[in-house]
């Protein structure tokens, strides 16, 4: 079960975000080889986060990387950007396609930057606090895009989301509100969190999806601004149009 696109205007050409997804698919581009095996590997050592290599600790049950010499701290910023493969890619780009651009919508392209980054950090933080001692790397927009995510549902949660599921020949789609799909996939990632818990090889940053989508959910009251919101016709609860809407039609879309 996939989003395919949101009932949601947009108002503003969101720099920001098509920013975002060009300097992911930059570093995927250039830095990964476009996944080929060797400049895949190498990429997540050099430019991965690795908690093993923040906090040194004895005991070591699995190591990816033959040698520590990574990115260090800077991987805290530089994992945000690397992926494991082209579906990693491209899920994560089309998550942030379909939600950032209305996130960015109520903070404006600078602000949004920065939230995307302070919630991408959170997210490494919060991975890091559940296994300090791993040395497998974690990268990845997910994080970040978590927190994306996490502040549309407190921004947007009666929009509607157009869903596709495929289930072998048959193709379903349906809509519903945001708060129903983004609620199902925090839940989705604490189940799998929890069954992470004590898992020594790779995997899903579960807690990483979960430390940016509480980050992105409270960074948010601090990030949107008021006055961009007051246009926007489909932001909290009501379904009536904020006073100045610049928007009659709550179907209209750009």
């Amino acid at each position: 079960m996939f989003p395919i696109r949101d009932d949601n205007t947009q108002i503003n050409t969101p720099v920001a975000t098509y920013a975002i997804i060009g300097l992911n698919v930059f570093a995927w581009v250039v830095l990964q080889g476009l996944g080929a095996t060797e400049a895949l590997n190498g990429s997540i050592c050099n430019y991965g986060l690795i908690p093993a290599d923040l906090f040194p600790a004895d005991g070591h049950s699995v190591r990816m990387c033959a040698s520590s010499s990574g990115a260090g701290w800077i991987g805290a910023f530089s994992s945000m950007f690397m992926h494991g493969g082209w579906m990693h890619i491209i899920g994560n780009m089309w998550f942030l396609f379909v939600f950032g651009d209305n996130v960015e919508d109520a903070m404006g392209p600078v602000r949004f930057a920065l939230f995307y980054l302070l919630c991408g950090l959170f997210a490494g933080a919060a991975q890091i606090a559940v296994q300090p001692d791993s040395a497998i790397p974690v990268v990845g927009a997910s994080g970040a895009i978590g927190g994306v995510m996490g502040a549309y549902i407190m921004l947007y949660p009666r929009v509607r989301v157009h869903m596709a599921v495929i289930l072998v020949f048959i193709f379903l789609r349906f809509r519903v509100p945001a708060i129903a799909m983004l609620g199902y996939w925090i839940v989705m990632q604490f189940l799998g969190g929890l069954s992470s818990l004590g898992a020594s090889g790779g995997g899903i940053a579960f807690w990483a999806h979960i430390g940016g989508f509480a980050s992105g959910a409270l960074l948010v009251w601090l990030f949107k601004d008021d006055e961009l919101l007051l246009n926007h016709p489909h932001h909290g609860w009501s379904r009536a149009p904020a006073p100045g809407a610049i928007w009659d039609d709550p179907g209209n879309r750009q």
